[in-house]
């Protein structure tokens, strides 16, 4: 997108299909002459039921930390897919004869404990004098004879004693390997540890006051824009780190006039306009269409020039792998574009700690013109705050500013009975005709059809029920239009749907009480075709304006019409599926995020998830259980998306199937077995018998075996009664392919 430029390529679609900002105003306005005002966090409305969040952050210091000069410098290295990579170190390698601190210790302390007795022998004299022979064949005897220089003797004597100590503190420090004892003790006081045991640096971003990051040269130090110099825009360069040095730059403006950068270097004509914008506003040019530089909360840590969102902390724990023991973990469009799952009971963090941070980073890249998000929730649920949506469609509500289109704004009669017949049945397509929702599509094109080509427009709900209930009034007068127009290909289409009316097996039933579910005086004002009467004055939305950077929330009034509210889940992900797929701008990253997605899962939607990650958009979807999956789907909704979640408190039957698309992995076993010793020498058995005296244990010789074997990753008794509140254990996929392990997850560190 690019935002604030003149010349923009405007959509294809018609003017109801680009989404309108909360004023009423086009979805690509003209530039503001004046910057927006700051919004007021205090006036800003809350939704019933949400939270107020933390206090806003303040401007150019992203997440409260150092300023954004410092936090651009922070170093950011490449790692392993889902590691949080803002001042991140990589983990040394790990070393298997390492020995463990515990054992460490007891033999450091032993170690001296044996050598300061044997000291406390010789110095005592209870050893004899022998171990002094040195000293005396070395010395005079002058020196130890009456009248002789003694004292001579005396300063012998300390250097040989403390030569002696000295060579038997060394002695035992090797054997009780102090050094190394000393060397990590220095380390975790000096704050060296975790760096060198937990994988990670302590994370700058997130603590006020820390210090500076070195300046990297000219040319590599993004406060001085390197690439606008380098590409002829060096006036503009100098304005912009001009604005960032005085503290008038976000790190949303950041990120946006990177992203207009890279549209200008797709189109070298743009330039000159590029340049002027700047030039006149500085850090506010090329602004989102809603003129919002930043969020008033947010409640997450975000990284946008990685366009990360942290979500948690990998546990230094030998079940993770040994590059993600204590890295944050932190997700992003190149893992969000293979579709996301994450499967726990109400309260584990599936939506305020992983759906809520994931919405907040898409609405923060959206500012940025980076990112299309949709946010679909039950009305009334603790999620994203109203301020930070472009636009928030309540369903049913009588308040609500805006309407959704039933037919996802196409103008193909085929295309829009393929989704809606998904939204009204496409939970019952093992029970349908060809085990989907596609003979229902071709009953509703049957007469989707010949009423548009009628009247130039689709049915309105109340009028497509009636249809579909097969009344002859309503039939018969559409067919006498269709025949006074000379429609004669739409007539077969209405005679054909009659003939299956009536018959076993006629899905047009079903699709009439279905719709009815609809036709509900709650949602006389909603689902409106554009052209219909009473949609005159109504601003309906429909998925195809996904080509802009919008943030759109959508409530479902799933408490007083929970049946209505899963058809209308189905149909988004049926109409979200089909227009990011048809997008003819696929640069912006598009993702639907389905807090409580029960009931939505069809094969259908199985089939769209599959063909997102090639046109840069993806579907994060939340379920409190797989029992909200049918049976048949819940391996195939496993294997088609690519970042799957399980939160603590799963049902063994649910982690039971994470295990098995967890697969195994080949581990080594010790297996040590102890046998008692047995000898027939009498000074050994005199021996043994002492040591059992001293021990209370008989003497015995181990063995150790070791062997290899394949084990599950992570088995369902471990994952449904091992994991800790809070924890949860997910594994990741990129766009090309790139897959980690499953990880344990302290979630919101």
């Amino acid at each position: 997108m690019d935002m604030g430029l003149p010349h923009r390529k405007q959509g294809t679609g018609s003017t109801h299909h680009t989404a309108p900002t909360p004023t009423g105003h086009p979805a690509v306005p003209p530039q503001p002459s004046a910057p927006p005002a700051a919004p007021d966090p205090s006036a800003a409305p809350l939704a019933s039921g949400v939270e107020a969040g933390p206090p806003p952050m303040p401007s150019g210091a992203p997440q409260g930390g150092p300023p954004l000069a410092d936090w651009l410098r922070l170093p950011r290295p490449q790692a392993a897919p889902g590691v949080w990579r803002c001042g991140y170190e990589q983990r040394p390698p790990e070393d298997p004869d390492r020995t463990p601190a515990r054992q460490l210790v007891s033999g450091a302390l032993i170690s001296f404990l044996m050598g300061w007795l044997l000291w406390s022998l010789l110095w005592n004299g209870y050893l004899g004098s022998y171990w002094q022979w040195p000293l005396v064949a070395l010395t005079p005897d002058s020196w130890r004879e009456a009248g002789g220089n003694q004292v001579l003797f005396v300063w012998a004597s300390w250097i040989y004693n403390g030569g002696v100590f000295i060579g038997l503190a060394f002695f035992f420090g090797r054997v009780g390997r102090w050094d190394e004892l000393a060397r990590r003790v220095w380390a975790r006081l000096t704050g060296q540890g975790a760096r060198r045991h937990g994988g990670f640096v302590p994370d700058t971003a997130a603590a006020p006051g820390s210090a500076h990051a070195p300046v990297p040269p000219p040319h590599l130090d993004p406060v001085q824009w390197p690439e606008l110099r380098a590409g002829g825009a060096g006036r503009a360069a100098e304005v912009l780190a001009g604005e960032l040095d005085a503290g008038r730059m976000t790190d949303v403006d950041h990120a946006r006039l990177e992203r207009a950068w890279q549209t200008v270097r797709a189109r070298p004509q743009r330039l000159e306009a590029f340049v002027e914008s700047v030039l006149a506003q500085g850090a506010e040019a090329c602004a989102h269409p809603s003129g919002a530089r930043d969020l008033s909360v947010r409640a997450a840590r975000h990284d946008l020039s990685l366009r990360q969102v942290r979500i948690g902390r990998a546990a230094d724990s030998e079940r993770n792998p040994h590059e993600y023991r204590g890295a944050g973990i932190a997700l992003d469009p190149s893992l969000l574009g293979t579709s996301a799952l994450a499967v726990g009971p109400p309260g584990t963090g599936k939506t305020s700690r992983l759906a809520r941070p994931v919405v907040e980073s898409l609405c923060l890249q959206a500012l940025a013109g980076q990112a299309a998000v949709i946010a679909v929730s039950p009305a009334g649920s603790q999620f994203v705050r109203d301020d930070s949506f472009d636009l928030v469609i309540r369903l049913g509500h009588p308040g609500s500013t805006h309407d959704l289109d039933l037919y996802g704004g196409t103008t193909d009669p085929d295309e829009a009975a393929g989704m809606l017949a998904e939204g009204l049945v496409g939970d019952l397509a093992a029970t349908l005709p060809g085990g989907d929702s596609r003979r229902a599509a071709t009953s509703l094109a049957q007469l989707i059809g010949p009423f548009a080509a009628v009247h130039g427009r689709f049915p309105t709900v109340p009028e497509l029920r009636e249809l579909l209930d097969g009344g002859p009034g309503a039939l018969d007068a559409l067919r006498e239009a269709l025949r006074a127009g000379g429609q004669g290909g739409q007539l077969r289409e209405l005679d054909a749907f009659e003939r299956q009316s009536g018959r076993a097996g006629d899905i047009a039933a079903l699709l009439a009480d279905r719709i009815a579910l609809l036709d509900r005086p709650a949602f006389a004002d909603f689902f409106l075709p554009e052209g219909s009467p009473k949609a005159v004055g109504r601003r309906p939305f429909s998925l195809r304006a996904l080509e802009h950077p919008l943030r759109v929330r959508v409530d479902l009034p799933e408490r007083g019409h929970a049946e209505a509210s899963r058809i209308l889940a189905r149909l988004l992900l049926a109409q979200f599926t089909e227009c990011a797929v048809a997008r003819g701008d696929q640069s912006l990253f598009a993702c639907l995020v389905l807090d409580d997605a029960a009931q939505t899962v069809t094969p259908q939607a199985l089939r769209g998830l599959q063909r997102l990650r090639s046109v840069h958009a993806g579907v994060l979807l939340t379920l409190r259980a797989l029992d909200d999956v049918p049976e048949p789907l819940r391996g195939p909704l496993l294997g088609a998306v690519g970042c799957r979640m399980v939160c603590a408190g799963v049902t063994p039957w649910d982690a039971e199937r994470f295990a098995e698309v967890w697969g195994t992995e080949w581990v080594q076993t010790r297996t040590v077995t102890n046998r008692q010793l047995v000898s027939d020498e009498p000074v050994t058995r005199v021996l043994h018998a002492v040591r059992r005296l001293a021990t209370g244990k008989h003497v015995t010789a181990e063995s150790v075996t070791v062997r290899s074997e394949q084990r599950e990753r992570w088995s369902a008794s471990d994952l449904a009664n091992e994991l800790q509140p809070e924890h949860a254990v997910l594994s990741v996929t990129t766009v090309r392919g790139e897959r980690t392990p499953p990880i344990l997850t302290k979630l919101g560190e």
